[in-house]
């Protein structure tokens, strides 16, 4: 990249633009649009989200006393406050969600061959929600309950490089299984699901269309054993059984056999069992792959912890909407250039990285190479004192 453009116009130069405008002709988003486009729109609110803004006007204003550069940027007309309001309230944000689904298709072809951590070949994806809450007067489309709002991200994690692969955003009374409706099923792969997810109607259907599914079963579920494999105890394990369901209902919903798999965990001591309809691979990388479970609440907790998700641009669905596929845009844009820049840092020291350096006119590959995050050994910790002469 030439050293001549700023940080920021170097990590946009990763955006695939035109993918972009095909999604903004899709959806006419720039059709009798005189004075901001989807791009400047996009490349306001991804500034927003690399710059740890909390308002619109703090946008605006941070880009404002940088005029002169706005235009090597890749803004292409004036950013004005009122006028990226109402985009946001007006522009349909599935202009966004489109584009974000192609970043999302670009950073999984990069992570592709990242390991698993486990002796597997097949694809494995988390499933799990994340509520988001909202003032219930400010947000009143947004209802949960009787004196609060909220939405749901629901997503579909996948394993290898932590990449969302889908993601559904939901108003907070939809329960966490329904989102199954909305899965599409890939014949061959793992979908780890927590307790949420138990319907065993829903199971069947995933595993009628060739795929796996690892889950926990409640505490009230009834089961017959019909075969126990011998387990090494010494691993933690405690039992391997083929069992099935008890019960008109459950045997009704789901007919079939189930694995039924006991384990301790070593660390916190914990009694685990889980139900797959894999009935191949070993006992240990089952209980492997649903503890790489909560790589998808580490997903939820880092995008709370470092996009703007909690305060939001614009109070319409639309403007919500529109802000949070534009978080889940740049998460997606870092993780490709982490992974193109052949970089050791983790995704939140890039991020820290690149909120103080946008405006940097540093070759991006030099900035991140150059970091040295270690403190050295010889560095004096004492505090000086005030008044020391």
């Amino acid at each position: 990249m030439h050293s001549g453009k700023t940080v920021f116009s170097q990590l946009m130069d990763l955006v695939p633009w035109h993918d972009f405008q095909k999604c903004v002709q899709r959806y006419a988003g720039d059709h009798r649009v005189r004075t901001l486009g989807c791009r400047d729109q996009f490349l306001a609110l991804a500034f927003g989200q690399l710059s740890f803004r909390e308002s619109l006007r703090d946008v605006v204003a941070c880009l404002g006393c940088r005029q002169r550069q706005l235009y090597h940027m890749g803004f292409r007309g004036r950013i004005r406050r009122s006028t990226l309001a109402e985009a946001n309230e007006k522009r349909d944000w599935h202009l966004y969600h489109d584009f974000a689904m192609c970043l999302i298709g670009v950073a999984r072809d990069l992570y592709r061959d990242d390991p698993l951590g486990v002796d597997l070949d097949n694809l494995a994806y988390a499933v799990d929600s994340t509520t988001i809450s909202l003032c219930l007067s400010v947000f009143p489309w947004a209802r949960y309950k009787r004196s609060l709002g909220a939405i749901k991200l629901h997503t579909v994690l996948d394993l290898r490089g932590s990449i969302p692969s889908f993601i559904r955003i939901t108003d907070g009374t939809v329960h966490d299984v329904n989102f199954l409706d909305h899965l599409m099923i890939e014949s061959g792969a793992f979908y780890v699901l927590d307790r949420g997810y138990l319907d065993y109607e829903r199971l069947y259907r995933i595993h009628q269309e060739g795929a796996f599914f690892i889950t926990r079963p409640k505490s009230s579920y009834k089961f017959k054993r019909l075969y126990s494999r011998p387990v090494d105890k010494g691993t933690g394990l405690r039992n391997d059984q083929i069992v099935r369901l008890v019960g008109f209902y459950p045997r009704k919903r789901y007919p079939d056999h189930l694995r039924r798999i006991k384990y301790i965990d070593p660390v916190e001591n914990r009694t685990l069992v889980f139900l797959s309809n894999n009935f191949l691979i070993g006992a240990l990388v089952v209980a492997e792959l649903y503890r790489r479970r909560w790589q998808v609440e580490l997903f939820f907790r880092w995008i709370k912890q470092h996009l703007r998700i909690r305060a939001f641009f614009g109070t319409s669905e639309n403007a919500v909407h529109t802000q949070v596929w534009i978080a889940v845009a740049v998460y997606v844009l870092v993780a490709v250039a982490r992974k193109r820049l052949h970089t050791e840092l983790s995704l939140y020291q890039l991020l820290q990285i690149l909120s103080l350096a946008l405006f940097e006119k540093v070759p991006l590959a030099e900035l991140v190479t150059q970091q040295d995050l270690r403190v050295p050994e010889d560095q004096s910790h004492n505090q000086l004192s005030l008044f020391e002469f």
